[in-house]
């Protein structure tokens, strides 16, 4: 397992990284390239007891890991396009999002859509968590909506071309 050492001239904010002990020994999240949006997540399972994922079912596997995200900032759980293109394996609700107040461990929910078993091992890169600037609404209650030139069309109202 190489760590990366890629950083940006784009500054984001600093997130906090706490190590639980099934995590000792594996890399810190990181950039793999410099333009990466993304930092890989690996796998907190044992060495001796890789994580078994039927074709057709799902995983909630550990990464060892707890954050602190400041506040303002959300962590998106995000599919690796490898996992999902060579075996099939996807994140089950993608984005899955992390918020700034929650303090438990990282964990990713897989599932395996491939015709496959899937073995997660130790270090395994699963899934990948981009962190990005959120918002909260301030919610105002109308009795009716304002007209737009779409209007109500939905679910491919706009067309393909």
């Amino acid at each position: 397992m190489r760590a990366a050492l890629y950083t940006s001239s784009v500054i984001g904010p600093a997130v906090g990284f706490v190590r639980l002990p099934h995590g000792e020994g594996l890399p810190l999240p990181a950039y793999e390239s410099p333009g990466a949006a993304g930092m890989d997540l690996r796998a907190a399972v044992p060495d001796d007891r890789p994580l078994l994922i039927l074709p057709g079912k799902r995983a909630l596997v550990p990464t060892g890991l707890i954050l602190e995200i400041p506040e303002g900032v959300e962590g998106q759980i995000r599919p690796r396009s490898g996992l999902a293109f060579k075996h099939g394996l996807t994140c089950l609700n993608t984005p899955g999002t992390i918020d700034s107040d929650y303090r438990g461990e990282v964990k990713v929910l897989l599932i395996n859509l491939g015709d496959e078993d899937f073995a997660v091992t130790r270090g395994m890169r699963i899934a990948q968590i981009v962190f990005a600037s959120v918002m909260q609404a301030t919610v105002e209650e109308r009795t009716l909506a304002g007209g737009t030139a779409r209007g109500p069309g939905g679910f491919g109202s706009t067309g393909t071309a």
